[in-house]
């Protein structure tokens, strides 16, 4: 005799399991990323919960939400269970995430060393998949007056044009520059284009009095400093 199939609905769990419900009762502190993951997500499939596909997904990234952030709509739609609406609602959720990462970090007026150009880099550029070139300008004091993005570029690499990176230090009445790029592969050596783009700067700035202070390669959790390694 054939067994009947176990519903897999999170409706037919105990209330005090049910996601939402545990939300709501204990706050969301107490909730998993896989349960907070199925919230978002609402059902499951017929062979599993929510919950339990939420699992498998997070299994499938080491159980990391920065890589499960770095998902796109296509990767996560492979997924039995997992259609376009329900993975634009993590990718999106994932984002919102990321973005007030960013917000919450103290905003750093005076930079004072190379730590303190990552902490203020790292969630513009740090988990992005295409490469990006920011410009840090700064006055005597080293106080930042204006930190701007210059290129966007692929995979690989980005484009900077070193005439329009000096001009916009002469517009903002800059003394020096502080270069900051991202390396999407999460390589921290500085590649051949790397080291003549920082000496393009470095030199075309020396001739109007605008220094170049540092050039940093950003990664997801780390960093690599021209000056601290003593190659600018």
């Amino acid at each position: 005799m054939k067994e009947k199939s176990t519903s897999f609905s999170i409706k037919n769990w105990s209330i005090t399991d049910r996601p939402r419900e545990k939300l709501l009762a204990t706050g969301k502190q107490i909730l998993s990323d896989a349960e907070l993951i199925a919230i978002l997500i609402g059902s499951g499939s017929r062979d599993e919960s929510a919950v339990q596909l939420s699992k498998r997904i997070l299994a499938s990234v080491d159980n990391n939400l920065n890589k499960l952030g770095r998902l796109s709509v296509g990767q996560l739609i492979k997924f039995k269970g997992i259609g376009e609406a329900k993975a634009i609602s993590i990718v999106a959720c994932l984002e919102l995430g990321r973005r007030r990462r960013g917000e919450d970090i103290p905003e750093i007026k005076k930079i004072k060393s190379s730590k303190h150009v990552f902490e203020l880099m790292q969630p513009k550029i740090g988990e992005l998949e295409h490469e990006e070139f920011w410009i840090l300008y700064v006055n005597n004091s080293n106080s930042v007056i204006k930190t701007l993005q210059l290129s966007k570029g692929g995979i690989t690499g980005t484009l900077v044009d070193v005439r329009l990176a000096l001009k916009k230090a002469l517009e903002l009445n800059a003394t020096a520059m502080i270069l900051a790029h991202n390396h999407p592969s999460g390589g921290l050596k500085p590649s051949n284009a790397d080291k003549e783009i920082t000496n393009k700067i470095k030199n075309a700035g020396a001739g109007m009095d605008i220094k170049l202070l540092d050039h940093l390669i950003v990664t997801e959790k780390s960093y690599f400093s021209f000056a601290d390694e003593g190659i600018l």
